[in-house]
This record gives structure tokens, C-alpha cells and sequence, in this order.
């Protein structure tokens, strides 16, 4: 993955609900598969618990949630089950091997693998006949909580230590480019793009949520300097305040992703 950054469960979850909704949706528009019983793998799983929704989909199938944070697979360790089990792999190498999948499904996870594109093709390789890839991935490298980061990131104070870390805008491609990619790899693809309002509580919470993604790597790159990963994220905390003010009902967080489901051929 890009930065490989350090992954904090515990403030990842603090918006499960709001970060499993996607996983759902996509989820939704999966058609039957078919294996029986399926195997299942579930690339960058994290703390494994939209995985176990897997296993409520489909009670029979055998699946494996992958991820390289050893923090993420010790969480999902708790989750693991009879038909569930959870490994280390790394997404820029990892490949289908010898096993044959009916279902390849990510949530997002594939916008921090660079050149992901490139590794569709042995992905649906490792699908039978038949079988589906699904993915969501963010779609909003332009939206205020990720442009206020690189232009923070990008001023003298901070460019030298943060210009190498902060995702890139084409870290997620267009729409029309991942279904095009799909349909001559010889799937039928089904691709889509949502936006999310999510209402959030509590101080500050758009920084709140953005801690346990989007600024990782940004904490890893000053963990070393207190001081000044407090500076930042000070600063970046009163940007956030202005761009998502809070009302009474909350702080409104827009948030738009990108789908894709895609059949392979029989």
C-alpha cells in the first residue's frame, strides 16, 4: 500500500456504522454465485467485522479476510470462525494462487494500492466462471477533508516531511475507467457513485473520523515529533471547523464513493 500506515482499530470503528453502510450497499447489488458452497476472499478487511457480514450473506461459504495491519488482523481475529478465518497479505502482490474464488470483494481499501488497476488481471483469473469482484473505494480526493490536508501538507512548514505521505488525486480513477477496464477484461460490469450525507456528533468529529484513515500516514510521518503532529493536526482542525460547521443537528459530512460490480464471464 502506498504509505503502509499504522492502523488504530479502536478510532476506526468509532464510525463503524457510518463506514459499514457502503460495504452494504455494495453488497446489495452482488448476484448469485456461483459456487456451492462459495469461497470468498475479502481484500483489506481491517477489524474484520464487515467481513463477518460475509458470512451472514452467505452461511456456507468459506472465506478469508486479507489485510497487512497487524493491528486490523488481531481485531479480526475475534471474528473468525468455523467458515472464517483472516490472513497477512500484502495487496500490491497478492494473487488468487491456486485457489479459485467465487466472490473477490473490497471495501475500501484498494485506493491506498497503487497500480491497483494493473492487478485486476490475475484477480479475475482466481474467479470461477461465473463469479463476481466487487469493490467501493472513496471518491472524493477533491472534497475539503482531503484538499485541506494536501494544501496544509503542501506549505513550507510542512512540504519536506508530508509531501511524499498524503494520498495522491489518482490514487481512485474516474468511473468510466474502471468500467472500461471490467468490460475488456471480459466481465460485465455494473459501476456507480454515491454520496453520503453522514450526521456526526460529538467535538470535532469530521477530524475525529478522518484520524482513523486519511491522516494515518500523516501521524506515522510525526509520531517521532510530538510537538509538531500537534501543530498539524491543530491547524488542520481549524480548517475542518470552518469547512464542516457544526449545527444543531450535528456536523454534515458529505462523502461520495465509488462501486463497482463486475460478472465474470461463464
Amino acid at each position: 500500500m502506498t504509505t503502509n500506515p499504522s492502523w488504530d482499530p479502536a478510532q476506526y470503528l468509532r464510525h463503524a456504522d457510518h463506514r459499514a453502510r457502503p460495504f452494504a450497499d455494495l453488497l446489495a447489488r452482488v448476484p448469485a454465485l456461483p459456487g456451492d458452497p462459495p469461497r470468498i476472499a475479502d481484500l483489506g478487511c481491517g477489524p474484520g467485522n464487515v467481513t463477518a457480514g460475509l458470512a451472514d450473506r452467505w452461511p456456507t461459504a468459506r472465506i478469508t479476510g486479507y489485510d497487512n495491519s497487524p493491528q486490523m488482523l488481531a481485531d479480526a481475529a475475534a471474528h473468525a470462525g468455523a467458515h472464517l478465518d483472516f490472513a497477512y497479505a500484502d495487496l500490491t502482490t497478492w494473487t488468487p494462487g491456486e485457489t479459485t474464488y467465487d466472490l473477490i470483494v473490497s471495501n475500501a481499501a484498494l485506493h491506498w494500492v497503487p497500480g491497483h488497476l494493473d492487478a485486476f488481471p490475475a484477480w479475475l483469473d482466481g474467479l470461477a466462471p461465473g463469479g463476481v469482484f466487487a469493490f467501493q473505494v472513496p471518491h472524493n480526493i477533491d472534497a475539503p477533508l482531503h484538499a485541506l490536508m494536501r494544501e496544509l501538507g503542501n506549505t513550507p512548514r510542512w512540504k519536506n516531511r508530508l509531501g511524499e505521505v498524503l494520498r495522491r488525486q489518482d490514487s481512485v480513477h474516474a468511473p468510466a475507467v474502471y468500467l472500461d477496464r471490467l468490460a475488456r477484461l471480459g466481465c460485465t460490469p455494473d459501476v456507480w457513485t454515491t454520496t453520503y450525507f453522514h450526521v456526526l456528533t460529538g467535538q470535532d468529529p469530521v477530524l475525529d473520523w478522518v484520524k482513523g484513515t486519511g491522516l494515518r500516514p500523516v501521524l506515522d510521518a510525526l509520531a517521532d515529533d510530538p510537538e509538531a503532529r500537534d501543530a498539524f493536526v491543530t491547524a488542520y482542525r481549524d480548517l475542518l471547523r470552518e469547512a464542516y460547521p457544526s449545527a444543531e443537528h450535528g456536523t454534515v459530512l458529505p462523502f461520495r464513493r465509488l462501486f463497482a460490480v463486475a460478472r465474470k464471464g461463464a
